[in-house]
């Protein structure tokens, strides 16, 4: 996204190309998938600036609606000028202060809104960020759903080759002590449990699934970067944002 690339460049700028394309289809699946990429951290970004649940879901939908929709503010955005993360959070702060002069309640939109903000639990992104800036906060939820793709993708899978004790094993063994940072249970506990014949079959079965995930998650970053020599960097600085 330009600059000295020192945070996770998430956006992709082929995909801001894709925006302004005459294609309406093309067009339409870009916007869209924008909108899914920014939306919670947009959400977990007014949180942090002290908004409650209801107004910060407001502002959320308002947002999208009436700049990035509305206003088109996707075809605005210049990548010479630097990162489109830096730009959407501009214009965001500026849509909160311009709300504060009219009657935000008075202006339409549809019924269920265009993101899934009523199933959203407040409690789950905002705990995780307890304590970051509003700006950091962004960055570590957006961080945060790009993992979880990657790793719903790696489960889907493994589920549609027949490696479902794989996954399970993968899952119990290096990701939930990584998620809840509860001690692992031993692989023969988990031979047990899973019907797996030893130890040494279940090991290879999870280096299976982790050379699936880094591969995964290479794919991914590979989309969202210039070159193949930025993927290394890119997923080091994806990492320093998880661990911060």
């Amino acid at each position: 996204m330009g600059g000295d690339k020192s945070v996770f460049q998430t956006t992709v700028w082929s995909d801001i190309c894709l925006v302004r394309t005459l294609d309406q289809g093309r067009r339409d699946a870009a916007i869209n998938d924008l909108i899914k990429a920014y939306w919670k951290p947009v959400y977990c970004y007014l949180r942090r600036k002290g908004l409650d649940n209801e107004r910060a879901k407001d502002l959320t939908q308002g947002f999208f609606e009436e700049i990035v929709l509305g206003r088109q503010l996707v075809q605005r955005a210049d990548e010479t000028k630097g990162r489109f993360r830096t730009f959407l959070l501009t214009a965001l702060d500026r849509y909160v202060t311009s709300v504060h002069r009219r009657d935000f309640a008075a202006k339409r939109r549809p019924k269920e809104g265009i993101i899934p903000l009523q199933d959203l639990d407040e409690t789950s992104v905002s705990v995780a960020a307890e304590g970051m800036s509003p700006g950091s906060t962004f960055n570590y939820v957006w961080a945060s759903e790009l993992l979880q793709a990657v790793l719903a993708n790696v489960q889907e899978g493994c589920e549609q080759d027949g490696k479902q004790v794989h996954w399970q094993l993968f899952h119990a063994r290096v990701l939930n002590p990584i998620i809840s940072g509860a001690e692992p249970p031993s692989l023969a506990e988990l031979c047990e449990r899973l019907n797996v014949a030893g130890t040494v079959k279940a090991e290879n079965m999870i280096v299976t699934v982790k050379r699936r995930f880094q591969a995964a998650l290479r794919r991914h970053i590979r989309d969202h970067v210039e070159s193949e020599e930025d993927v290394d960097e890119e997923i080091r600085d994806l990492m320093n944002i998880l661990s911060g």
